[in-house]
């Protein structure tokens, strides 16, 4: 399974930050006696677990390809007092992902430097929900630091609190709601309280009575039922979501299948999942012969080892 690294190594320091509750000390003997300053270096960030594009595992993750045309988007550079400094100005240069707060039941992104009314800078949430979901889309997530695990859900409480807000307004917009999903489906899977399991259900009710055909929420909410055990609830989401051409809901379903030990259809996926995505032909090859070995397989299992990974 291909993993794609970032091609724009675009992270807020902000989110970084959070995302690292420790700090590594570097204090050379030499210069302790100079009484030099002592040098803090944030540990880097381990690579994602899952891909970070779940539509397409060989396209850049979707919060990148906004980036990208954030970028190359019309700026109108604006100058606005300095929230640090109110005798200050500073120069707004960069365009940001703004989305609607109300009003709209439709996927609306739109680039500018600042938010305007009933508007949100969404740029932010996304980092840190994109660098998330690169460790926990599946349960369970998947790290080998404990300190960052504990960063991302320190941070991540933050993001689904706020969003949670948001949210609680009755015409709150498609693009809110889908994220305040997706946090909340995370921090399920982070073990943080059976709270994020009900906000889950709540969102998803209320994003596919806007869009019931929304190929992301049919994913997110198959495989969030399948994993919390709803399994048979979970196939018509799945199904969706694999016809809307979404390349992880195949392997989202063949796990469906395995768990309510429905083998025939389990290989059957994969087969129709080599077909389509045929540079994923190891991986489905080594599934097929665990599954006719065992019977049971978790598809997720093959990305721990790195030699099975593309």
């Amino acid at each position: 399974m291909t993993i794609k690294p970032l091609a724009l190594a675009i992270l807020s320091a902000s989110v970084l930050a959070a995302c690292s509750t420790t700090t590594s000390l570097h204090k050379p003997s030499n210069k302790a006696a100079s009484n030099e300053p002592i040098v803090y270096t944030e540990p880097d960030i381990a690579p994602p677990f899952y891909a970070l594009n779940p539509f397409n595992y060989d396209q850049p993750p979707v919060f990148e390809l906004e980036l990208q045309k954030a970028a190359a988007a019309p700026l109108q550079k604006m100058e606005v007092t300095d929230p640090q400094n109110p005798n200050a100005k500073i120069i707004l240069d960069q365009n940001k992902l703004i989305v609607p707060l109300v009003n709209n039941n439709q996927r609306t992104m739109k680039y500018a430097v600042i938010a305007g009314q009933d508007e949100i800078d969404i740029t932010a949430i996304d980092d840190l929900l994109q660098m998330v979901e690169g460790k926990a889309r599946h349960y369970p997530p998947q790290f080998i630091d404990r300190q960052e695990r504990r960063g991302f859900e320190s941070k991540l409480k933050e993001v689904s609190a706020q969003l949670d807000s948001l949210a609680a307004a009755p015409n709150a917009s498609f693009d809110i709601l889908i994220r305040a999903f997706k946090a909340s489906i995370l921090g399920r899977n982070l073990d943080l309280g059976p709270a994020y399991t009900t906000k889950s259900l709540d969102y998803a009710q209320r994003i596919l009575k806007i869009n019931k055909d929304d190929a992301e929420a049919n994913l997110w909410f198959g495989f969030s039922l399948s994993e919390g055990g709803g399994q048979k609830e979970a196939i018509p989401y799945l199904n969706k979501a694999m016809n809307a051409g979404v390349q992880e809901a195949y392997l989202s379903s063949v796990n469906n299948y395995l768990w309510i030990e429905q083998k025939k259809n389990a290989l059957q996926t994969l087969k129709n999942y080599k077909v389509k995505y045929p540079e994923e032909a190891e991986v489905v090859d080594r599934l097929i012969q665990e599954i006719e070995k065992s019977g049971r397989y978790n598809v997720w299992q093959v990305l721990q080892n790195p030699a099975q990974s593309k």
